[in-house]
């Protein structure tokens, strides 16, 4: 069986093309694709981190059931932008807290298995984002430390001569 490499992309619905792009970009620090005249008309594509978004505008949105995550690199940082932003975020996104889990504030967690950070924000639609941060880093298959993830600014989808019109 073929074993799958990455998620490449994560579709949701906007009802607000612009709004979303620059919350996403604001908060997430997210890239616009340029995909050509054509595909950008029919969709709005963010670069976040090493994956992308993909954004299909309708009249009125259907919020992802669940969430998706996203791993962030500095959790004091993304803490300090969050308030400087007046996103507001807390530890148990949807779901009723336990006194005892992932520790006393309200606003983020800490899961004791893997000393893993954890916070949720929603999008202007309503979607619910989990943060989350490794402080003990990543590590390959066989438990061997990674010096780094992703490089998401050196990774690109190449695509096809002549797959972006200009029509």
């Amino acid at each position: 069986m073929p074993k799958v490499k990455m998620i490449h992309h994560v579709n949701v619905q906007t009802s607000n093309r612009q709004r979303t792009q620059e919350w996403y970009e604001k908060v997430l620090g997210a890239e616009f694709l340029d995909r050509g005249p054509a595909r950008n008309e029919r969709q709005l594509q963010l670069r976040i981190g090493s994956g992308e978004m993909h954004f299909t505008e309708v009249p009125e949105s259907v919020r992802v059931v669940g969430h998706f995550a996203v791993e962030v690199d500095n959790w004091e940082a993304t803490l300090a932008h969050l308030d400087a932003l007046s996103v507001s975020y807390a530890r148990g996104g949807a779901r009723r807290i336990e006194p005892t889990s992932g520790g006393d504030d309200p606003r983020y967690g800490l899961r004791e298995d893997t000393g893993q950070y954890y916070t949720y924000v929603h999008d202007p639609d309503g979607n619910m984002i989990e943060l989350v941060y490794h402080p003990l880093g990543l590590e390959d298959a066989k438990g061997n430390p990674v010096a780094a993830g992703h490089n998401a600014p050196a990774l690109r989808w190449r695509q096809s001569p002549g797959a972006v019109s200009n029509v």
